[in-house]
């Protein structure tokens, strides 16, 4: 069994890695990172998911660092939400510059200080078309430049694991039904209202990857897209 420091922020996509991990018997230690996001009630929904797991949630509080990034609609109030979907690099305002990147050289630091193996993010297929830091490539050289940056100190095998990376929403969604993940306790919608909204991006990819699988959504939506 391998002791795995798993970045989840309570949404879909990580909360349903976290159960993929526990079920195939790691030692699973749950991660959450504030960068001052607007939506940051979702760590409620991953420390929920440590509970039922019966791991330990940590959550790393770099929101002065998250107050400096600008422009991007999850960490500027400036910033409206947008109601839209969106292709391609640089076209998003949802995107926060260097995120997976930020979170990731916290979670291997404390993989070094936890003596873990590996380090897991939740990145999806669909990820890659949009961010760049959830690429395969990026991936690959940043496990390079962390293994250097830790040798010596860091477990000698150390990894950096994507479980999800080769499935779309919809197949996440169907990884979750068969883990048995409680959907009504994860949270997905941007703006971190008492409900999620229904008509953000995140909101809307949620409800079309409940569709797409043929899972019925118990997600309560303040409006839902047509």
């Amino acid at each position: 069994m391998s002791k795995v420091i798993a970045i989840v922020s309570g949404g879909m996509d990580s909360v349903t890695m976290a159960h993929q991990l526990d079920q195939q018997g790691h030692e699973v230690h749950l991660l959450s990172v504030d960068y001052g996001q607007r939506h940051r009630k979702e760590h409620d929904f991953a420390a929920a998911a440590a509970e039922r797991l019966g791991a330990v949630h940590q959550i790393a509080d770099l929101s002065a660092v998250g107050a400096m990034f600008r422009g991007s609609s999850l960490t500027d109030p400036s910033v409206d939400v947008p109601e839209q979907t969106w292709e391609g690099y640089g076209e998003s305002p949802n995107i926060v510059p260097n995120r997976n990147a930020l979170l990731l050289s916290v979670a291997f630091a404390i993989a070094v200080v936890e003596k873990a193996e590996a380090v897991a993010i939740g990145i999806m297929a669909d990820d890659a078309t949009s961010v760049p830091d959830s690429t395969p490539a990026f991936l690959r050289s940043f496990i390079a430049m962390e293994r250097l940056a830790t040798k010596g100190y860091a477990h000698p095998d150390l990894d950096l694991l994507a479980p999800l990376a080769g499935l779309r929403k919809s197949g996440v969604v169907l990884l979750g039904e068969e883990l048995r993940v409680p959907w009504a306790q994860t949270w997905t919608c941007l703006r971190g209202g008492e409900a999620h909204c229904g008509r953000c991006a995140a909101c809307w990819e949620r409800q079309e990857a409940f569709t797409e699988a043929g899972v019925d959504d118990p997600t309560v939506y303040q409006e839902i897209r047509g």
